[in-house]
């Protein structure tokens, strides 16, 4: 498949009730195992890139190093692959619609755009956080690709106690709402972990909706009958690796 081919059927993927599901990855060797395992897709984590490459999380990876590693992950697979991107570097939606251009470039067919302020705290309003979606759907257009925008929200992520998940539920509707007339493709809604409120997340967005597994959450079946249609792993595959790792290490060394 050619790079807009791979886009539309990674699209196709999103079934509400019945998610696609993203072991994420950090690199050609990460790939070629989960693509190997039955992968339909491959998504990267932005947390797993940066710590597997010595840099702390919050675009710490340089810009150009992230898109080699981009073009690494592209042409070790025939899967189409979405890039975690975080902010695009960038608050600027000309800046950063030009920065995801050059994951274009490298064969990316996708991208997370996270609604956080890096290296701040706080999230963008709704009005900016829509026009830096508008660019980079724009941009996307003008180059004939059906890149897949995943919008996330930050919300119940910089939320520390989950008992205030509940409360932010409309705020995060909204959100959504907007980030789909901006052109987003699908809605991430990372740490919400309660079974009813995803399922009102899901009910009330046009967007398809991607969970992230993590300790607490919902097994895949609860979430795909709560109507989700996306489920990814995020840092914790590398995690669980590199624990394994320093075992295996340790067993050696120790004995």
């Amino acid at each position: 498949m050619n790079q807009k081919e791979k886009a539309l059927a990674f699209a196709a993927l999103h079934k509400k009730g019945d998610p696609v599901v993203l072991y994420n990855i950090w690199d050609a060797g990460s790939a070629k195992a989960v693509a190997e395992a039955g992968a339909r897709a491959l998504a990267t984590g932005s947390w797993s890139i940066a710590a597997a490459h010595g840099f702390g999380d919050g675009e710490k990876v340089p810009l150009a190093l992230l898109t080699d590693i981009a073009r690494l992950i592209v042409g070790s697979t025939e899967l189409p692959v979405t890039v975690d991107f975080e902010g695009a570097y960038s608050d600027d939606p000309a800046t950063g619609a030009a920065n995801v251009s050059r994951l274009i470039d490298a064969g990316a067919i996708g991208i997370n755009f996270e609604d956080q302020v890096v290296g701040k705290s706080g999230v963008h309003a709704i009005e900016k956080q829509a026009a830096r979606i508008r660019a980079i759907r724009e941009m996307a257009d003008r180059r004939g690709v059906p890149f897949f925008i995943n919008a996330r929200t930050d919300l119940f992520l910089q939320a520390s106690d989950a008992a205030e998940h509940a409360g932010l539920v409309d705020e995060a509707i909204a959100r959504g709402r907007a980030f789909a007339e901006a052109g987003a493709n699908g809605f991430f809604v990372p740490w919400l972990v309660d079974a009813d409120l995803i399922a009102k997340v899901c009910a009330a967005s046009s967007l398809p909706v991607n969970v992230m597994m993590r300790p607490g959450a919902p097994d895949p079946k609860t979430l795909a009958g709560a109507g989700v249609a996306r489920v990814s792993y995020g840092p914790f595959p590398y995690r669980a690796m590199m624990e394994k790792l320093k075992q295996d290490a340790q067993a050696v060394y120790q004995a």
